[in-house]
């Protein structure tokens, strides 16, 4: 029996919108948007997100919202014959070592954000900012510590429930999460030289435009959304059945494409107006970022923002990543949600240890030719991530009723039966074909 359900939608909004905004959002997408056609990109990412990833996306609203079940037993009620389950372990699996590794990543921005009091970390002793960054990841202790206080903030949020935890973190940290990053964009386009950044960010450059736009555009749709690990199954089982479903998921992906907008204007006139090249991954916010706030006035007290910033964004996601696992084992049993999330998290802590080590002491261990940090990361994003969403687009369209699917759709909402049907074409169609293109061209890169 459910015993939990979010205390409004705005809260579960927010708490969805938290969960897609990560990492990935912040410098990944920015900086893909730069290189593969600017302002271009970003009309086509917004075209497919609204499409094919808001039909993902309602499908697994459907599936949660319908059963009232997370992971495991959303497909197991659905259809009991089978091995369609299956589909909820492999999104538990995924999201299990996704957060092993994207903790690890937390517990950089943990460090980055406690010595950013010290300041040695914008103004490091011999100037360079680069090897800050490799002395402090390849530090086993620091690290470790930073990884395990990040699981902990993880741990504490999500042993509250839904609604006293993450719900109640995301109405505080969303908000201050948009503000920040409001303060960060007005600050960096008020500089002098900002708007050649602003140009590498959003003017259409159609001749950087290829059939790999397109496939960057489609990946980054489905990532943004959280979608293909059955995040949004679960979240979406503790919601009200009187709201709308679409006007939730446009709610969600609107919030996603504003928060990517204004981190691309917060970054890039920044770099540009000091004279630096954007880069992808790490590098972006742990060695240029902090030295553009070198160079600001009160850039210390900038970047401590900036990286409060950083630290909430990782945490949202990380509630969503650990609530997954957690649910299956609490449904109808909350009195055992504490000890779950604990044992789950400090597990999911022990799995990240050879990843956090990856920069350091196992430096050396690959696994065909990756370090243990990259090999989760390349089995998680290019192959258990495509390879789920494509299921449960499948499962959706094919394994559920037509009348619950479309019971769920349009209840509380002002559309009628011609949207059910184009949702029913995106996600019989469109959207599996869609995935198998990413996937297929993903493990041929």
């Amino acid at each position: 029996m459910q015993k939990e359900n979010w205390g409004t939608r705005l809260g579960f909004i927010l708490a969805a919108a938290g969960s897609a905004i990560g990492l990935g959002t912040v410098w990944r997408l920015p900086y893909v948007a730069g290189e593969q056609g600017g302002g271009l990109f970003f009309f086509i990412f917004i075209a497919l997100l609204l499409t094919v990833g808001t039909s993902l996306l309602l499908a697994e609203f459907v599936l949660g919202r319908s059963t009232k079940e997370g992971a495991i037993e959303a497909y197991r009620k659905v259809a009991p014959k089978g091995q369609w389950h299956w589909i909820g372990i492999i999104g538990m699996i995924a999201a299990f070592l996704l957060l092993s590794f994207y903790s690890v990543v937390g517990g950089w921005i943990t460090t980055y954000f406690v010595r950013s009091f010290t300041g040695n970390v914008t103004s490091p002793p011999d100037g360079d900012h680069g090897a800050l960054f490799e002395s402090i990841t390849s530090n086993p202790w620091e690290v470790g510590l930073a990884h395990l206080a990040f699981m902990i903030m993880t741990i504490l949020v999500v042993q509250m429930g839904i609604k006293k935890g993450i719900e109640k973190a995301s109405l505080y940290m969303m908000p201050a999460l948009f503000i920040i990053f409001l303060i960060l964009m007005v600050r960096s386009l008020t500089l002098d030289g900002a708007w050649e950044g602003v140009v590498y960010f959003l003017q259409p450059d159609f001749s950087a435009v290829s059939s790999e736009t397109f496939l960057f555009a489609l990946g980054q749709a489905f990532f943004s959304l959280s979608l293909g690990v059955s995040v949004m199954v679960t979240y979406s089982s503790y919601l009200d059945n009187k709201a709308s479903l679409p006007g939730s998921a446009w709610s969600v992906v609107l919030l996603s494409v504003l928060i990517a907008f204004m981190a691309g204007l917060a970054i890039f006139p920044a770099i540009y107006a000091f004279g630096l090249q954007p880069d992808e991954g790490p590098s972006l916010i742990f060695v240029v970022i902090p030295a553009v706030f070198q160079q600001l006035a009160f850039g210390e007290a900038f970047f401590m923002i900036f990286m409060l910033l950083m630290l909430f964004a990782t945490l949202t996601s990380a509630f969503s990543l650990i609530e997954i696992i957690v649910t299956p084992f609490v449904r109808g049993k909350e009195h055992l949600r504490k000890r779950v999330t604990w044992a789950v998290g400090l597990l999911i802590f022990a799995m990240g240890i050879p990843s956090n080590l990856s920069f350091g002491l196992l430096a050396d261990f690959h696994i065909f030719g990756l370090t243990f940090f990259d090999a989760v990361d390349f089995l998680v994003s290019n192959i258990l991530l495509p390879l789920g969403a494509l299921l449960i687009s499948l499962f959706v369209a094919y394994k559920m009723k037509p009348s619950i699917m479309q019971e769920e759709l349009l209840r509380g909402s002002r559309f009628g039966k011609g949207f059910y049907f184009i949702w029913l074409i995106m996600i019989r169609v469109v959207v599996p074909l869609s995935i198998i293109v990413v996937f297929v061209s993903q493990l041929i890169q």
